[in-house]
């Protein structure tokens, strides 16, 4: 039933697009032209247009509400597990070896070799050597 109604939301929402799509921004609907007394006048084509934008939109939100309440009743009554409990089962990964360590911090090693080799200086003229 909640597919069922999964799709059919996907097709009202599709034909509300389109439908929104087809009306002029002045209100005129489709531009039809015929004879200004039939149904088909640009006023009778924007009144159609008007009318079926707001009953898809009606059925529309219908169709949420029901794919919501059918959401909250299918779903499961358990709460949220909020405990800190990991699983041991899964092995551990060690570190890397061919990271060095200084200490805890495997980036206090960079920052020690950083340290140790400045980068050269720019020239007074402000240009940075090609190197870097």
């Amino acid at each position: 039933m909640f597919l069922f109604l999964t799709v059919l939301q996907a097709i009202v929402a599709a034909m509300l697009v389109g439908i929104i799509l087809m009306q002029k921004s002045e209100g005129g609907g489709l531009g039809v032209g015929g004879s200004p007394s039939g149904m088909m006048s640009a006023r009778g084509a924007g009144d159609l247009l008007t009318r079926t934008t707001a009953t898809l939109a009606v059925f529309f939100v219908s169709l949420s509400i029901a794919l919501a309440v059918l959401a909250a009743s299918e779903g499961k009554t358990e709460s949220i597990d909020q405990s800190l409990q990991r699983d041991n089962s899964a092995p551990v990964s060690a570190p890397a070896d061919d990271v060095p360590l200084v200490g805890d911090d495997p980036l206090a090693a960079a920052a020690a070799a950083a340290a140790e080799n400045p980068a050269p200086a720019a020239s007074a003229d402000g240009d940075i050597p090609l190197d870097q």
